[in-house]
C-alpha cells in the first residue's frame, strides 16, 4: 500500500527504541486515529522489549520495520546523527516521516530531506510539537487577540546544570547536533516562530563552561565524557512581524530557569515552559500591580499529537502543523545563531517558515475522526 492513500486509522513504526520512545508510545497508544505497528532499533532486544510493552505485533532492525506495508508514518526517533539517514531510507521506502528534533545536523541535510520528500510526494513532520498543547496554543490566541497589544520583544530562557546529573547516557546531548541549543532550543524557537513568523537575523555569542562532564546516575556514574559543543549560548533574534527576542540556552547554571515573556504595548504575557503542553499562562498590564492567570484550553495529551495531526492531515489532504518547513527553518536559525557566535557578527537567514494554523477548540486525540 502506497502510504497516505488508504483509509481509516494511520499505520504507524516507531525507529529508535530509548527513553523518548515511552512518552510517544505511551501517547500514541491512546489514539484511535493512529495504530503503532512497528519498533526498530539497533539494539533489537530493546526494540522487543518495547514491543512487548505496549503491544505492538512487529519488532526488529530498521529494514524489517520499513517493509510492514500497512505502515504510513516512520517517527524517527533515533539520535541527532542519525536523523537524516534514516529519514531518507524512509522516505526512499514510501512512507512519512515524522521526526524528533533537531530535523538533521545541517540545513544542507534539513534541505535534502525536504527535497526528497517533495520528489516523492510524501510529507515531513517534525518535533517538537508541545506548540500544539493547550499552554502554547492559548498563549498564542492571547497574542492574537491582542492582550498585550503590538509585541515588540521577547525574552526567552531556558537554563540549569545540564542532563548528565540525571540521565544515564548523556554524551550525545553534548556532541554535534545537540547541546542547549539543539537539544532544548527547538522547544523554544518552534514556540516564537509559531508566534511571530520567521526570524529575519541572530547575532550571538557561545561558549564551552567545561571540557570534560561527568555521568550522575545510572550504572555507568562517574564515567568522564568530552563535551563537543557550546554549553551557553545567548542570542539576539529579530522577527519579520516586528518583535525581537533575546535568548539564552545554557547547561552552565546552578539555577534552573524556564521562561519566555513577551512584552507588548499594553503589558507582558508570561507563556508556560515550552517543553511542556500545559499552563500557567499569565499577565500583567501595565495598569496592574500584580499577574493574573489567563484561561488554558487545550490538548496536553503529549508527545505525539504532532504525528497524530499529520496522521489525520494525511488523509485529509491538508496541510499538518508540526512540519519539515518550520522544523527547516528552526533548524537554519540554530545554526545561524553558531555562525553569528564564530563571525561575530549579525547573519541572516534564508528560509522562511509557514504559517501555523491554530488547532480548532474542538480538537481532541481521543475522538475517532478516522474510522
Amino acid at each position: 500500500m502506497t502510504a497516505g492513500t488508504g483509509s481509516g486509522p494511520v499505520g504507524v513504526a516507531l525507529v529508535g527504541a530509548g527513553v523518548i520512545s515511552t512518552a510517544y508510545l505511551t501517547a500514541l497508544s491512546t489514539f484511535p486515529d493512529v495504530r503503532v505497528l512497528a519498533v526498530a532499533d539497533l539494539d533489537t532486544e530493546r526494540a522487543r522489549a518495547q514491543a512487548a510493552a505496549f503491544g505492538i505485533p512487529v519488532a526488529g532492525d530498521l529494514e524489517s520495520v520499513l517493509a510492514v506495508p500497512e505502515v504510513e508514518i516512520v517517527v524517527n526517533l533515533t539520535v541527532p546523527a542519525a536523523h537524516a539517514e534514516v529519514a531518507v531510507a524512509a522516505l526512499r521506502a514510501g512512507k512519512h516521516v515524522y521526526g524528533e528534533k533537531p530535523l538533521a545536523l545541517a540545513p544542507s541535510d534539513g534541505a535534502k530531506i525536504l527535497a526528497e520528500a517533495l520528489s516523492r510526494g510524501l510529507r515531513v513532520g517534525s518535533a517538537p510539537d508541545t506548540f500544539l498543547g493547550a499552554g502554547l496554543q492559548s498563549a498564542i490566541r492571547a497574542v492574537r487577540e491582542g492582550v498585550v497589544g503590538e509585541p515588540v520583544s521577547v525574552t526567552a530562557v531556558t537554563q540549569g546544570p545540564g542532563p548528565e546529573s540525571w540521565h544515564p547516557s548523556p554524551e550525545f546531548l553534548f556532541q554535534y547536533g545537540a547541546g542547549p541549543l539543539f537539544d532544548i532550543g527547538p522547544y523554544y524557537l518552534t514556540a516564537l516562530t509559531a508566534l511571530f513568523g520567521p526570524a529575519t537575523r541572530v547575532a550571538a555569542t557561545a561558549r564551552r563552561a567545561r571540557e570534560r562532564r561527568v555521568i550522575g546516575s545510572g550504572p555507568r556514574a562517574g564515567t568522564e565524557f568530552a563535551v563537543e559543543v557550546p554549553t551557553h549560548v545567548h542570542a539576539l533574534l529579530d522577527f519579520a512581524s516586528g518583535p525581537s527576542a533575546s535568548a539564552t540556552f545554557s547547561f552552565d547554571s546552578s539555577v534552573p530557569r524556564r521562561m519566555i515573556e513577551i512584552t507588548g504595548t499594553l503589558g507582558t504575557l508570561s507563556l508556560p515552559d515550552p517543553n511542556t503542553f500545559d499552563g500557567p499562562l499569565r499577565v500583567r498590564e501595565f495598569t496592574a500591580e500584580d499577574w493574573r492567570d489567563l484561561p488554558v484550553t487545550g490538548t496536553t495529551a503529549g508527545r505525539g499529537i504532532g504525528v497524530l495531526d499529520m496522521a489525520r492531515a494525511i488523509r485529509g489532504g491538508v496541510p499538518h502543523r508540526a512540519s519539515g518547513e518550520l522544523a527547516q527553518h528552526v533548524l537554519e536559525l540554530m545554526s545561524s545563531v553558531i555562525v553569528s557566535s564564530e563571525q561575530h557578527g549579525f547573519v541572516g537567514l534564508d528560509t522562511g517558515a509557514p504559517a501555523v494554523a491554530p488547532l480548532p477548540a474542538d480538537w481532541d486525540p481521543s475522538a475517532a475522526t478516522l474510522s
